[in-house]
């Protein structure tokens, strides 16, 4: 079963394990200078990095969740409000893709983008990720270049995005 844990700081720690075992940095974080891996300048920049989007109330800009599959974190998502419309994004640890995960997921953010409100959802991924885009954009939506750092589907409204979904974790 895949649910969506609201992060706090728990949920963060998970969060962080399951990015050092099963995800490059590149993949989940902003670039950080150093030999590549997961070094202790990585590892405190990923937490300060979730902390600043997400955690603190003066910084915060997003709500992000981990993604449990089983109890097991193997990814995260998240959403960040853009006027009448939330975009999107998806990471998932190397175990955890190609088995429909992101696909559970993007219905799960679909649904918490409909009860908040939002008018519209945009998809993201980053520019390397040829495997799956995202499973919103991938389902009929197209993919647009977003720069240097991703791809953004064109927006289009939660309920033209249907699929099952569940309800998440409750908030903390």
């Amino acid at each position: 079963m895949v649910m969506l844990t609201p992060l706090d700081e728990a949920a963060l720690t998970r969060l962080l394990e399951a990015a050092e075992a099963g995800a490059d940095p590149l993949e989940v974080m902003p670039p950080v200078g150093g030999p590549p891996g997961w070094t202790p300048a990585r590892r405190a920049a990923f937490l300060a990095f979730h902390r600043a989007r997400c955690l603190d109330p003066a910084t915060a800009v997003e709500r992000t969740w981990v993604i449990d599959t089983d109890g097991t974190a193997v990814g995260a998502a998240r959403l960040e409000p853009h006027g009448d419309a939330v975009e999107a994004g998806i990471w998932l640890a190397r175990t955890a893709r190609g088995r429909g995960i992101g696909r559970q997921v993007t219905a799960l953010l679909l649904e918490e983008a409909r009860v908040s409100g939002a008018e519209r959802f945009i998809a993201s991924t980053t520019a390397g990720n040829h495997g799956a885009p995202c499973p919103a954009v991938r389902n009929g939506r197209g993919a647009h270049h977003r720069g240097p750092r991703g791809h953004r589907g064109p927006a289009a409204r939660p309920e033209e995005l249907t699929g099952p979904a569940r309800r998440t974790a409750p908030d903390r």
